[in-house]
This record gives C-alpha cells, structure tokens and sequence, in this order.
C-alpha cells in the first residue's frame, strides 16, 4: 500500500482560471467543465490538481512513466471523487478530498 497527500493553496489557482493555455495543459475537457460550473472555480480546480498530484504520489514508484496529464478525476453517480488514468478507472486507488477557506487538500492510497 502506497499514501499519496498534497495541499494547495486556493490562491494560486485564482490567477489560472483565465488562462485557458495552462488549464488545457493540466486538466482534461470534464475537469474543467465541473470546476467551471462551480462558484468557487479556483478552489475546484486546485482540489482537482492536489487530487492528481496526490494520486501520482501514491503511484508513481508503481509506474515510473506515469505524468500528471495522464491522471484525472471524475465524480461517480454519487460524487464521489475517482481517480482515472489515461481514461480508464482505477480501481486500485482510493481519493479523498477536502475544502477549507484558503487550502484544499487530497489522499490518495494506492493498493
């Protein structure tokens, strides 16, 4: 079993939610729909970013070539969070998100 964490501050995604090149570079097409149809884009996107960098954590001794843009986070019919590589699910890890007013932070353990 293998712990992934990452914390981000809110702030420092407020000056990414204009700045389209970036998003694209980072996030896929569903990430940014959710997170732009939120009140608090910055925080949803920056909670999505400590997700998969949590998830790369937990996951990068498994899986050396594995970059952050082949991970990404979809939401299940419950809204729980799920971790997705390369667009397919993955079912040996396990992500929890949390928001607060100026920090969100994410888990992910792989097993």
């Amino acid at each position: 079993m293998k712990v992934g964490i990452d914390i981000e501050k809110i702030e420092r995604f407020n000056k990414y939610v204009k700045d389209e090149e970036y998003l694209k570079r980072i996030f896929t097409k569903e990430e940014l729909l959710y997170s732009m149809s939120k009140k608090n884009i910055a925080q949803h996107l920056a909670v999505r970013f400590a997700a998969k960098e949590a998830a790369w954590k937990a996951l990068s001794s498994k899986n050396k070539k594995l970059i952050i843009t082949d991970i990404s986070v979809k939401n299940n019919k419950d809204g729980k969070p799920q971790i997705y590589i390369k667009n397919k699910k993955c079912n040996k890890i396990d992500i929890s998100l949390s928001h607060a007013d100026k920090y969100v932070a994410a888990v992910a353990i792989a097993f």
